[in-house]
């Protein structure tokens, strides 16, 4: 799953489902579901200053290239791995 991480600073839920619903997946991690389908939409851990978002719930995916790769051992073979970032992420 991609996620694209935005500041909690200025952040907004404006599309037409509004704010997601929220759950305590595991303590300290809140992960935000759409209230109409149960879509997974995004991840809000306690104490972080950034939201993130999965790719595919927004309008225009397209302007996202993904920077980081987590769980490279657990990823399925026949999609290309991100390389490896050269500074932190």
């Amino acid at each position: 799953m991609a996620f694209v991480g935005f500041p909690l600073s200025g952040f907004a839920w404006d599309g037409p489902g509004g704010e997601p619903t929220w759950y305590a997946t595991s303590p300290g991690a809140g992960r935000g579901f759409c209230g109409d389908c149960g879509s997974r939409v995004c991840a809000l851990d306690d104490g972080s200053d950034a939201v993130f978002v999965t790719i595919m719930s927004l309008d225009d995916d397209r302007v996202f290239v993904p920077r980081n790769q987590h769980f490279r051992d657990d990823a399925v073979s026949w999609l290309p791995q991100v390389p490896e970032p050269t500074a932190a992420v």
